[in-house]
């Protein structure tokens, strides 16, 4: 199941926001540069104004009764980058490792393509961390193609992420 979050919401989309970060890349970071980014972005404030922002979406997915990960949308001004056309970007799409392979992250990005058709956007967007491979080749066998680069900091560390975009004005979802 997947369903929006509300304010409500907070605390436990505060845990899984924190928690699949961490998850997902403490191993190729400095201890530092990773808690200072998961304790300036993680916060019940900076969460709160995101979950108030009316061009931002966040969704839990479920497996079995426990939230396993969430995805958040992005439209107008609350995009990250501005990208020419009518889009929407994927800013955050997370599962807990312990829910992995179970073809949930398919699910949350097929949510994400039916919100993508009800705010009648033409493209959908998302940057990716240039070594998470993993992730990169499953938004290539989603259909995304590069698109270009932007800088990205985890604490003094400046990374590259690949801006890839999807096409989406003629699918039929």
């Amino acid at each position: 199941m997947i369903r929006l979050c509300t304010l409500t919401d907070l605390k436990p989309l505060l845990e899984i926001s924190y928690k699949t970060f961490d998850e997902t890349f403490r191993a190729q970071n400095k201890p530092e540069n990773m808690e200072k980014y998961l304790n300036t972005t993680f916060t019940t404030e900076r969460l709160q104004s995101e979950l108030e922002n009316p061009h931002s979406y966040f969704y839990f997915i479920y497996y079995q009764e426990s939230i396993a990960g969430y995805l958040k949308l992005n439209t107008r001004n609350a995009q990250t980058e501005e990208i020419t056309g009518n889009t929407i970007e994927i800013e955050r799409i997370y599962l807990l490792k312990s829910f992995q392979k179970n073809g949930l992250g398919k699910e949350l990005f097929q949510h994400a393509l039916k919100v993508a058709k009800e705010v009648k956007a033409e493209k959908i967007w998302l940057g990716v961390w240039e070594k998470n491979i993993n992730a990169m080749q499953f938004y290539e066998k989603m259909g995304f193609v590069q698109d270009g680069k932007h800088a990205f900091y985890m604490g003094d560390d400046r990374q590259t992420d690949i801006i890839m975009i999807k096409n989406i004005k003629n699918l039929a979802v």
